[in-house]
C-alpha cells in the first residue's frame, strides 16, 4: 500500500468513527493500556485526527511507569552493596526512587551494567563468580517468560551466583481494578498486542463477560490503531461488547503456550503494587518456592517502606486516565526527560513522555 493509499484509507476510517460517533450521548473514551500503543498514537498525531467526541486516554501500560518507589529504593539499597552487581534494561537507570535513582548510585561507585536481554545476565554472573548479580524483572507478561528462562537456563548450568528483584505484572487484573475504579471512564480498551502476543485474547473475555466492555488487540501500525478505534466504534453504535483481534498474524486465542508454560514454572501469581492505583490482588509474579534460590529477597530481605509520591506529581492519575499530564502542575516545568520527578517522565513509553516529545499539535497522517 502506497502512502498515498494509508492516507486515503485514513481519512476514511476517521470519516466512519467521526459519523458513528455523533451518534453518541456523551463523548467516547477509548484507553491504550500499552507503552508502545501510546508513543505510536503521538508519533502518529492520531489524538488530533479524531473528532471532538472521541478521545484517546492513557492507561498503566508502562512497566517502568507503574513500577513504585519501594521497588527502586530495594534495587539501589542492593546496588550500593560491595558484592552486588545489577543488572538491568537501561530504562530503569533515571527511575526516582524516594530519595535517589539507580543512576546516582551508579555515580557513587555501584556496579549497574545495561543488558538487553535478562539472558544476558547469565555470562555477567559466570565472570563474576564472588559476586551476587541480580537481574531488575520489571515487566509485563511479555518479559516474564524470558526472564523465567534465564532462571531455568541458571539452574541448568549450575550457576548460583544469579538473582532476580522480581516486579513482574498482569495486565488482566489492572484492567479489572481500573474498571472498579469510580474515578475511572473508559467506553473500550485498546488491548495491548506484545502482551496478546504471549497470553492470547482468551484471557480479556471477562471484559464482555463481566462488564460488557468491548475490546481490541491491535498491533503498532497507525492504519491498525485506526481499524481498532473503528471496531470499537462499531461495537459501541450497536450496543455490543466483543473482544476482537485486529492483529491475527502475530496474536492467537491461546497465546504462546510454550512461553506460558515457562513463566508458570518458575513463577507463581501474587498481589502486587502498582503505582497510581494500589495494591491489585493476583496481578504480580513471584518465584514459586521451587526457585526461592534464585530470588534475591528470600536470601537478603529488605524492610523498605511503602514509597510515596512526590509531591505536587500527579503520574498516578496520568496511569489511570483521570488527568492528562498538561493537568499536573509539575508537567514541562520542574519534571521534563532530562529531570524527572516521577517516573511518566522517565521511560521512553511513558504518557508523560509521549506528551513531551510529540505535544498537543495537530499532526499530519503518514509524516
Amino acid at each position: 500500500m502506497t502512502k498515498q493509499e494509508e492516507r486515503e484509507l485514513a481519512s476514511r476510517l476517521v470519516k466512519e468513527i467521526g459519523c458513528m460517533a455523533e451518534q453518541a450521548d456523551h463523548t467516547l473514551r477509548f484507553m491504550e493500556v500499552c507503552g508502545t500503543h501510546t508513543v505510536a498514537i503521538f508519533r502518529a498525531g492520531l489524538r488530533q485526527m479524531l473528532p471532538p467526541k472521541v478521545e484517546l486516554v492513557s492507561g498503566p501500560g508502562c512497566p517502568v511507569c507503574v513500577t513504585p518507589d519501594d521497588y527502586m529504593d530495594k534495587a539501589i539499597t542492593y546496588a550500593k552493596r560491595e558484592d552486588v552487581i545489577i543488572t538491568t534494561f537501561g530504562d530503569m537507570l533515571k527511575v526516582p526512587g524516594s530519595e535517589s535513582s539507580l543512576m546516582e548510585a551508579k555515580a557513587e561507585g555501584a556496579d549497574i551494567r545495561i543488558v538487553y536481554s535478562p539472558l544476558d545476565s547469565l555470562q555477567v554472573a559466570k565472570d563474576n563468580p564472588d559476586k551476587k548479580v541480580i537481574f531488575l524483572a520489571v515487566g509485563f507478561e511479555t518479559t516474564a517468560p524470558t526472564a523465567a528462562a534465564t532462571v531455568l537456563a541458571a539452574k541448568e548450568q549450575g550457576i548460583t551466583n544469579l538473582y532476580m528483584l522480581s516486579a513482574q505484572k498482569l495486565v488482566p487484573p489492572a484492567l479489572r481494578a481500573l474498571l472498579d475504579d469510580p474515578e475511572v471512564r473508559v467506553d473500550g480498551f485498546i488491548l495491548p498486542g506484545h502482551v496478546s502476543v504471549i497470553t492470547g485474547t482468551e484471557v480479556f473475555s471477562f471484559l464482555v463477560d463481566e462488564y460488557h466492555m468491548p475490546g481490541v488487540v491491535t498491533g503498532f501500525e497507525p492504519l491498525q490503531i485506526l481499524r481498532s478505534l473503528y471496531r470499537l466504534m462499531k461495537q459501541v453504535t450497536e450496543g455490543t461488547a466483543r473482544i476482537e483481534n485486529e492483529y491475527g498474524s502475530v496474536v492467537h486465542p491461546g497465546g504462546s503456550p510454550a512461553a506460558r508454560k515457562a513463566a508458570e514454572l518458575v513463577y507463581e501469581p501474587a498481589d502486587a503494587a502498582w503505582r497510581g492505583i494500589g495494591v491489585i490482588p493476583g496481578s504480580g509474579l513471584r518465584m514459586r518456592e521451587a526457585f526461592g534460590t534464585y530470588d534475591i529477597e528470600r536470601l537478603l530481605p529488605l524492610d523498605v517502606p511503602m514509597g510515596q509520591n512526590k509531591p505536587g506529581c500527579r503520574c498516578g492519575e496520568v496511569l489511570r486516565g483521570i488527568v492528562t499530564p498538561k493537568e499536573c502542575p509539575l508537567f514541562g516545568k520542574v519534571c521534563v526527560p532530562t529531570h524527572a520527578v516521577g517516573p511518566c517522565m522517565v521511560s521512553v513509553e511513558g504518557v508523560c513522555a509521549a506528551w513531551y516529545k510529540y505535544g498537543q499539535g495537530r499532526f499530519e497522517y503518514g509524516r
